[in-house]
């Protein structure tokens, strides 16, 4: 089909609106009912000829993330797709992931022959009823008619939400003639959601009475970032951020203190419940154990769904950060005392140096290597604008702790539906959209072999991903999570693999690392390839993450755990745990019982 020709069949029409939206490729696995879709793509020509590129992923799971990928990073409309029954229920993992990280993304999940419908036909299934959930608009299309509404209303819904939208499309629907002309698309630009006036004065009001503030951003600033500082300045207020507002709260930052919760470091957590009063911008922290509840709460968001949801408010102002920032700040006096912006600072700069940073220098000799020691090394040498993908579990507590933002590098995870196997597909996505750019997926070796069939995408399409992998032959996070518990781990452990010799066999540049002698020049040359390059560093299977804040019964949990695994002749295990861990562990003296 000619980038100008007319449409044809239904499946013409839907790729036209799809290349009048600004879509560039679809992500898929090809099947006899997506059929029709498919050869709409071929005959448009391409993205080089003003078309659609047809994306050939291993796993629809990996499309859908690497279109949430796409979207994620560059705001514009990403597109996946899966064939009939199984083929598109793949989807639904990836398209949760995007939905939950306000990704706008379309999905087209074809369909058995419409006079099948409900006669439990070969892989029938109910896309229409099934992918309500994971998405802002969900549709079944029954008629050549109903079609180029529909796919209109799918485009406006995921792009204005953002979220996922999803369009059920029997096959041989898709090879109707063209019923009725498409709906035009319309671009417009962000529009502000501006605050009443009387909510944003009563803030201003409370922020005057109180005699400390802190601060805790989230990805919802990422506009407002010049009134954030601003506003921290103005009130001697430290600020924490969330791990999706990391990369646009931290860097630069001179009343930075980290992150809270387990993937957290630094001095956030004591500041934020030290404070008169907090102020929650831009964010929907989910982990109210983590939050104060003998703290003035307010909380600025552009979605009045999150307002309160998390934890007691005393304060709420229905608007987004910009807008709202933009208002308050002429209405609030400036704090002369400095003492509890300085003193938590002092704290984040202690804990940075003594905790965070107790694995970056003291163990450059020590096998098996600290993860931490290597993603430092990763923060070193990755280039300024690169794209970081991160599995869950571990790989994100490494991210977030040692991979620092400033202002060009980009972030990319799944931190609110936390699937594991995000990051190569992820990564996937990032480098399709942004073929010069560094792109570099931190996989872990579980989350790696949950969906290591993508290696062959990449190799396919020589994609310059950068994999670095963690390979400790252990689901890290879960086992943390048994230790604080008491439960000694178990069914954890897998099987150490060489998963260099698996990307050598693919023609992926690769290259395993034991020693941490080899770190640097290892990272260095992979990054430094000319092409799809593998890491595989083994890694520490001992060395867990620790939040900033430990309670006593976590410590509980630990010991029992500790103890229990002793009683079963792993007493080996457990020293290995405790000489790993040690140097992280704080001092008794240093346990708030009131935490």
């Amino acid at each position: 089909m000619a980038r100008n020709s007319k449409p044809g069949t239904v499946a013409e029409q839907l790729v036209a609106q799809l290349v009048d939206a600004g879509v560039r490729r679809i992500y898929g696995v090809v099947g006899d009912s997506l059929n029709p879709i498919v050869d709409a793509v071929r005959r448009s020509g391409g993205s080089s000829e003003g078309g659609i590129d047809w994306i050939h992923v291993r796993h629809e799971e990996a499309a859908a993330f690497a279109a949430s990928a796409e979207a994620q990073l560059t705001g514009q409309l990403a597109v996946c797709a899966g064939s009939c029954g199984p083929g598109n229920l793949h989807l639904i993992n990836g398209l949760y992931d995007a939905n939950r990280s306000g990704a706008p993304v379309l999905a087209i999940a074809s369909h058995i022959p419409s006079v099948q419908i409900g006669s439990s036909f070969f892989q029938e299934t109910h896309p229409d009823r099934l992918f309500v959930e994971c998405s802002v608009y969900a549709e079944l299309i029954s008629t050549a008619e109903q079609s180029p509404r529909v796919v209109h209303s799918a485009v406006q819904h995921a792009l204005g939400a953002p979220g996922v939208a999803v369009v059920t499309l029997p096959g041989d629907i898709a090879d109707e003639p063209v019923g009725r002309p498409a709906p035009s698309f319309v671009k417009t630009g962000t529009p502000s959601l501006v605050p009443d006036d009387a909510d944003v004065r009563r803030l201003a009001a409370a922020i005057d009475e109180a005699s400390t503030v802190a601060i805790f951003a989230g990805a919802g600033a990422k506009d407002a970032r010049t009134e954030l500082l601003e506003l921290a300045e103005l009130l001697g207020a430290p600020i924490g951020h969330s791990l999706r507002g990391k990369e646009y709260v931290q860097y630069d930052n001179p009343f930075d203190i980290g992150m809270t919760e387990l993937l957290g470091y630094g001095a956030a957590h004591d500041g934020i419940h030290d404070a008169d009063l907090l102020l929650l911008i831009g964010t929907d922290f989910p982990y109210d154990q983590f939050l104060p509840d003998r703290v003035r709460t307010a909380q600025i968001d552009s979605a009045a769904e999150k307002l309160g949801r998390r934890t007691s408010l005393d304060f709420a102002v229905h608007g987004d950060a910009k807008s709202t920032l933009a208002a308050l700040l002429p209405l609030v006096q400036r704090k002369s005392d400095r003492s509890f912006l300085k003193r938590t600072l002092d704290r984040h700069e202690t804990l940075m140096t003594k905790v965070v940073g107790a694995y970056t220098t003291p163990v450059k000799q020590r096998t098996p290597i600290h993860p931490e020691y290597a993603a430092s090394i990763l923060d070193d040498l990755a280039a300024r604008d690169a794209v970081f993908t991160s599995d869950t579990g571990m790989c994100n507590v490494w991210t977030a702790r040692y991979l620092n933002p400033n202002g060009s590098r980009r972030f990319v995870s799944s931190a609110l539906h936390g699937s594991m196997a995000n990051a190569l597909p992820h990564a996937i996505g990032a480098q399709v959209a942004f073929p010069t750019r560094q792109v570099v997926s931190l996989s872990g070796d579980g989350g790696l072999s949950m969906l290591m069939g993508e290696l062959l995408t990449v190799a396919m399409y020589r994609l310059p991903v950068k994999i670095v992998v963690f390979n400790n032959s252990t689901l890290g996070m879960v086992k943390l999570e048994m230790l604080v518990d008491g439960i000694p781990d178990f069914g954890v452990d897998v099987p150490a693999t060489d998963y260099a010799a698996i990307a050598s066999a693919l023609k992926i540049f690769s290259r395993r690392i034991e020693d941490p002698a080899d770190l640097e020049s290892g990272i260095a040359a992979a990054l430094e390839h000319d092409g799809p390059a593998l890491v595989d560093i083994v890694t520490d299977p001992n060395a867990l993450s620790l939040p900033p804040t430990i309670t006593g019964e976590q410590v509980k949990g630990f010991a029992l755990a500790m103890s229990r695994m002793v009683m079963n002749g792993g007493v080996g295990e457990a020293v290995q745990m405790a000489k790993s861990n040690l140097r992280n562990v704080p001092l008794p003296s240093q346990f708030d019982p009131r935490r």
